[in-house]
């Protein structure tokens, strides 16, 4: 077995071992789905499409996969100006995160200091942790199909499989794809293509190189590598969730539920019933991809068994009024294949990280790697985790197939290793990973650049860094360098500031706090009346945007969970620091040519476009807070 386990796979072996034999069965699906009576009439291959509506799409972006990172890829790439088709093989969106499995969405908070992720998926978190006071996972489903839906330039395909793509060179030109509830085939060609399906199905049926399983220690230089390479993986999870009740609920465990003893969790700890738990994992040891029915089943066989354990073996009283209020039907998945790309991440990249050049992304999730048995081995640990002492850059380079030259990745299937994959795999880290290549495809697309000469061209590369900036895209150690932003060069004062809160932070070039002893924002008492900052040059400027970005506690969690108890340690809603109204005028030689007055603001990063006016201040001024006795804002920015 070659230790580097660098695949290029077959397109006729891979629809082979997805078990659709030669590919005739989804490649003319009226043999598979017609009825007797029209199959009966059927006689070229070329008919049998005629049964269903094929359609055909030209776009400029297709993105594969609508969990947390296809869905930031999408509206990144969208909101940047291409357009875009972004394909589900569910009728929800957000993977892992989605009501139909409900894990938690963890990333750099782990370090527990300043680095949740901003961007959208702050943007996601903070409009999911206000429009759903209920916590409700159908409601998570709710903001991501709205974000989704409402972006014009996004053509959304949910329920929709890719079962083919079609490659030229080393390009990718077009993918097949069927819609099984409207009997609809797809055939769609596109500039660029990511893979964000996280088992890299895209890559796989494209021909693509990809790695599966552990890299031995000396391919890499890893020390939690292993001493030999295999091909095993993590495992997948299946949740649940309960509810208590003012009497007892009974449970009869099914037949085919496996049976545990109090022995079989002295390394799972059962600390609640109403959300668990992320250990009932299984499947590392078989085909993560081609075995998953199986592992499905085995996994509900074990869910049952847990909760008949916790019912009925007398080992927790407490939960007699406690009954099953949802169950999951589809595994969690943590590991399959990962895309090789022009740099491979390693153990050194996260814990020993440098500030690589082509860096658009940050991590901070622990060296967290489970046991491929799970629950086939309950005398060992499910889990080996190191935590990991500050954030870690991750590279353009890992982001784009070194196979063709217009094929993206984000999420799990990323350039990594397998040591790598167990800090970059989680899902707050995947969807930053999103918001850079929908960036990076869109902004391609319009200088003509592969993601190789992105990477390599300093000037571009630079800029492109700087757009990802602009739009709350944390990227460790880079500043505002926009030469487009105006507020660069203005002279700003305040009514009033704290000693700590400087009215000039608002352009120092850090819009967060990021652990070097100062705020990097403007502050001042709310309790001295409004208070207003000011940025003004000497001549008059064209301005028709206004950028603010205000503080939202980048030091907590924020996450949904079926656990009350996650939800008891942070704070859902609005968050306190936050500007909540405010008003932006615009003044020329004294005379407000422009105003606008915003209330009820919960976001981060706010964006105001008007037509443009001449002025030579902008102020703003601070009305409310959430329930903060200081007004903040880290940055202002002005464009024309």
């Amino acid at each position: 077995m070659m230790e580097e386990k660098k695949i290029k796979a077959n397109r006729r072996d891979f629809l082979r071992t997805m078990g659709l034999g030669s590919g005739a069965l989804l490649l003319n699906p009226t043999l598979s789905f017609g009825s007797k009576e029209i199959a009966k009439k059927l006689g070229e291959v070329d008919q049998q499409t005629d049964v269903y509506a094929r359609r055909k799409i030209d776009t400029d972006i297709l993105i594969a996969g609508g969990g947390l990172s296809g869905v930031c890829a999408a509206l990144a790439a969208a909101r940047n100006g291409a357009k875009v088709v972004l394909l589900q093989d569910r009728s929800r969106l957000g993977g892992n995160a989605s009501s139909e499995i409900r894990m938690h969405i963890v990333g750099a908070t782990a370090l527990k200091q300043v680095w949740r992720e901003t961007g959208i998926l702050e943007e996601l978190m903070l409009t999911e942790s206000v429009t759903n006071p209920q916590a409700c996972y159908e409601m998570l489903d709710y903001v991501l199909y709205d974000k989704v839906f409402s972006e014009k330039n996004i053509t959304l395909l949910l329920d929709t499989v890719m079962y083919e793509v079609i490659t030229e060179g080393d390009n990718i030109r077009r993918i097949n794809a069927f819609c099984s509830p409207t009997e609809e085939v797809y055939e769609i060609t596109a500039k660029k293509f990511a893979d964000c399906t996280g088992d890299g199905t895209l890559a796989a049926l494209a021909g693509a190189e990809f790695m599966r399983g552990r890299e031995a220690k000396s391919t890499y230089n890893e020390s939690l590598g292993l001493d030999k390479a295999d091909e095993i993986t993590m495992g997948n999870s299946l949740m649940f969730q309960a509810t208590e009740h003012d009497r007892p609920m009974p449970f009869v465990a099914p037949s085919w539920a496996r049976k545990y003893t109090f022995k079989d969790f002295q390394y799972r700890k059962i600390h609640s019933y109403e959300y668990g738990y992320w250990w009932i994992e299984l499947g590392g040891m078989e085909d993560i991809v081609n075995d998953g029915q199986k592992i499905r089943d085995d996994l509900m066989a074990v869910m049952f068994g847990i909760w008949d354990y916790i019912k009925n073996s007398g080992d927790h009283p407490k939960s007699a009024n406690w009954a099953l209020s949802w169950f999951g039907m589809i595994p969690g998945k943590r590991e399959s294949r990962r895309i090789t790309g022009d740099y491979v991440m390693t153990q050194r990249d996260a814990q020993a990280p440098t500030l690589l050049e082509d860096r658009v992304a940050y991590g901070g999730w622990p060296l967290d790697d489970h046991l491929p048995e799970g629950m086939d081995d309950t005398s060992q640990r499910p889990f080996r985790s190191i935590p990991l002492k500050g954030p870690y850059s991750i590279p353009m380079r890992s982001l784009y197939s070194r196979s063709f030259k217009n094929l993206y990745m984000a999420g799990r299937n990323i350039s990594v290793s397998h040591v790598a994959l167990s800090t970059t795999r989680v899902m707050a880290t995947c969807a930053v990973l999103g918001q850079a290549i929908g960036t990076a495809m869109a902004y391609n697309i319009e200088h003509a650049l592969t993601p190789k000469e992105l990477c390599l061209d300093k000037k571009h590369l630079a800029k492109f860094q700087q757009i990802l900036l602009r739009q709350d895209q944390a990227i460790l150690g880079v500043v505002n360098g926009d030469e487009q932003d105006l507020a660069r060069s203005a002279q700003v004062k305040a009514s009033h500031e704290t000693i700590d809160g400087k009215a000039a932070n608002v352009i120092d070039g850090v819009n967060r706090d990021i652990q070097d002893g100062a705020t990097h924002q403007w502050r001042a008492e709310m309790s001295g009346g409004e208070p207003s900052i000011e940025l003004s040059w000497k001549k008059p400027q064209r301005i028709g945007t206004v950028e603010c970005t205000f503080d939202t506690g980048l030091n907590r969690f924020l996450r949904l969970s079926g656990q009350r108890s996650v939800h008891r340690n942070q704070i859902r809603g609005y968050q306190p620091e936050t500007v909540s109204d405010f008003k932006i005028e615009l003044i020329n030689k004294g005379k407000v040519v422009y105003d606008a007055y915003f209330e009820k603001n919960y976001l981060r990063k706010f964006v105001h476009a008007f037509p443009q006016v001449q002025a030579d201040t902008v102020r703003i001024t601070v009305i409310k807070t959430h329930d903060d006795k200081l007004a903040r804002i880290f940055e202002i920015r002005c464009y024309a």
